[in-house]
């Protein structure tokens, strides 16, 4: 279900763009991401997986979208949603790549309505896809040689430090506004 919350979330994310501050949204999904890491670490994790409900699942699409959209920022909300799941990895990164791609479709539309490709970002894009495609595959590569239990704890340590540098991004935008 989280891909037809991510629609909500994209769709709210259109509406509100121009309402809803960047660094708001920033520190709330760092917020987000780092308490979810303390909790995985220190909390009462249950030993068996989670399997979330509906309703669960549609939250947390929706905020995955909307902050994907606001901030380019949708792994926090998506990993607290797929993470506690314990998916095999290959799976985790399966759902993770068809899931995005989704939703980078869907913001396709708003980002033409609102002006944001020139032939300038589209020239970068070109430069710059040969360098994700390597990326990609490497990141593929490394994850087959890595085992599942270590390949998690690293998923929740970068997630951690991607949300630590999220608030420090929303709170220095914020100071200098």
């Amino acid at each position: 279900m989280l891909l037809p919350g991510a629609v909500v979330g994209v769709g709210a994310a259109w509406l509100f763009a121009a309402y809803v501050p960047n660094a708001y949204v920033g520190i709330a999904v760092g917020v987000t991401g780092v308490c979810f890491a303390l909790y995985n670490w220190f909390g009462k994790v249950p030993a068996q997986p989670r399997r979330p409900t509906v309703m669960v699942g549609m939250f947390w699409g929706s905020l995955a979208g909307f902050t994907s959209t606001i901030i380019q920022v949708g792994a926090p909300p998506y990993q607290v949603h797929n993470l506690p799941q314990r998916l095999d990895k290959l799976t985790l990164i399966g759902t993770t790549i068809i899931f995005f791609a989704l939703v980078n479709v869907m913001k396709l539309v708003l980002y033409f309505a609102l002006g944001q490709f020139s032939p300038r970002t589209l020239a970068t894009s070109v430069v710059l896809l040969p360098f994700a495609i390597a990326a990609n595959f490497f990141g593929l590569w490394l994850a087959r040689r890595t085992p599942t239990e270590l390949f998690y704890q690293v998923t929740y340590l970068l997630m951690f430090f991607i949300s630590l540098a999220l608030i420090w991004q929303g709170g220095s935008a914020m100071r200098a506004a």
